[in-house]
């Protein structure tokens, strides 16, 4: 697949003839693909030197011409002004413009109208429209890009009319990071108000309304020591300690943040809350989706049903250490057994199975080892279930859900299950009017008792790393 990308000043002729060229390229073949990019001539001095450096070009005219090398990754391929553009064109694909230079001027003088418009417009824009400000950190995640369509759809912000998608990833290269940026902003969605990337924490969480929090510090490395993980925990730690100072002066206070990856995940959500003072702890949440997920496809396996025909499962815990899987509530629809009755008819999992021995034991270790297993197989981490999970709480936050479904989510539960107070762990939450409330008609038995307060010493450990 080829990724063209054509910038010039808006007045300038040759940057027409460019664009003109591209479109008969884009009609003739299926997989020729072009970005345009036009700059206003006053700004295309700077916006030039600025991009040559960052790329390590020399060109100093307009149009400027490169190839995105979409296949192999890595910085884009210079190809230089409209004459080399032509000449590629007729080299490679046979195709040639023969457009006078009174029609280019013409065309040139519709775009420089077009662009100044558009500029004058995007200065009025803000004006007229208060964005709902959704911060990412490790944008450049598998799962934040799997998850930035959905995030600009009506069913994540029903009711609202515009979204300033703000990506942040302290470790990421500027150059990836534009790119994640055109890309959101080609999906050409209706509700993107702006798209801005950050590699720094100097404007990060500004007037946040949504935070979400993938950059996790996770390890996939075998041969990993306790000093490495010791220093891997100090790392994210001082990171998260900041992320909650700068939340807590930066944010709306009305802010719903959510935190979620593969490791340290209560840990990292406690740290927002105890750095956040002024804002209440309900609205920073660790979610559990991914895990309660995996945990119905393991059931559905064992019951030869599909996953979406199981629910109610319970994830207590720590969600990415010592985390218990209950099924003291979970249903199972559509089951081939004796008793059978309508779609909407559900059974109890335990009675069904009535393998308790299975349930403590085998079942637990095959939930924590499917994501594993997927880790090891793609070679990154589990995205797609990751994204869909965060979107589930999403949703639920903003009104999706009725009162009778209920979640798995980290938050503080404070005077409750006789739980310690200052432990963030997963408990079984239902969403009415924007506020979680923790579900009380379940069962914490002793041994359940027991199970809780290890979960609880494990993440007092981890916070004296």
């Amino acid at each position: 697949m080829a990724k063209f990308v054509l910038a010039g000043k808006a007045d300038c002729p040759y940057y027409a003839k460019a664009e003109l060229l591209a479109d008969a390229l884009r009609r003739s073949l299926p997989n020729f693909r072009v970005h345009n990019i036009s700059v206003l001539p006053d700004e295309w001095k700077e916006w030039l030197e600025s991009t040559c450096q960052r790329n390590g070009w020399k060109h100093d005219e307009s149009p400027l011409v490169w190839r995105e090398l979409v296949e192999q990754g890595g910085k884009g391929m210079l190809l230089g002004g409209f004459s080399d553009f032509l000449d590629y064109c007729q080299d490679y694909y046979g195709i040639t413009s023969d457009m006078s230079t009174d029609v280019a001027e013409t065309i040139a003088a519709e775009n420089l109208e077009t662009r100044s418009s558009l500029a004058a417009e995007e200065l009025r824009r803000p004006s007229l429209t208060q964005p709902l400000h959704v911060w990412i950190t490790g944008a450049l995640s598998s799962t934040c890009q799997i998850l930035i369509p959905s995030l600009l759809s009506a069913e994540a912000f029903p009711g609202v009319a515009a979204v300033a998608l703000h990506l942040l990833d302290l470790e990421g290269d500027e150059e990836d990071m534009q790119r994640l940026k055109t890309e959101a902003e080609d999906l050409a969605l209706g509700v993107l108000h702006q798209v801005t990337v950050h590699t720094n924490l100097d404007e990060a969480f500004h007037e946040a309304t949504v935070v979400l929090l993938l950059d996790d510090f996770a390890e996939d490395k075998g041969d990993e020591t306790t000093e490495d993980r010791k220093r891997r925990a100090m790392r994210m730690c001082e990171r998260y300690r900041e992320y909650g100072r700068l939340i807590d002066g930066r944010a709306s206070r009305q802010v719903k943040a959510i935190v979620s990856g593969d490791s340290f995940v209560n840990l990292r959500c406690s740290l927002l809350v105890e750095n956040a003072p002024s804002i209440p702890s309900h609205q920073f949440v660790a979610t559990a989706s991914q895990l309660e997920s995996e945990a119905r496809a393991v059931v559905a396996e064992k019951m030869n049903v599909r996953p979406s025909d199981v629910t109610g499962v319970i994830v207590w815990g720590n969600i990415s250490g010592s985390s218990v899987i209950d099924l003291q509530r979970a249903k199972v629809f559509n089951y081939r057994g004796a008793v059978r009755g309508p779609a909407s008819f559900s059974q109890s999992v335990l009675q069904i199975l009535q393998d308790r021995k299975w349930v403590e034991t085998e079942f637990q270790q095959q939930v924590r080892r499917r994501r594993a297993f997927v880790v090891s197989k793609a070679g990154r981490a589990a995205g797609i279930s990751a994204a869909n999970g965060i979107l589930r709480v999403l949703k639920a936050w903003h009104g999706a859900y009725g009162q009778d479904e209920a979640f798995s989510l980290g938050l503080l539960c404070t005077g409750l299950f006789n739980l310690p107070n200052d432990v963030l762990l997963s408990v079984p939450v239902t969403c009415v009017d924007g506020k979680w409330s923790v579900l009380l008609d379940v069962t914490v038995d002793g041994k359940l008792q027991e199970e809780l307060k290890l979960c609880a010493d494990e993440l007092r450990q981890e916070k004296e790393i």
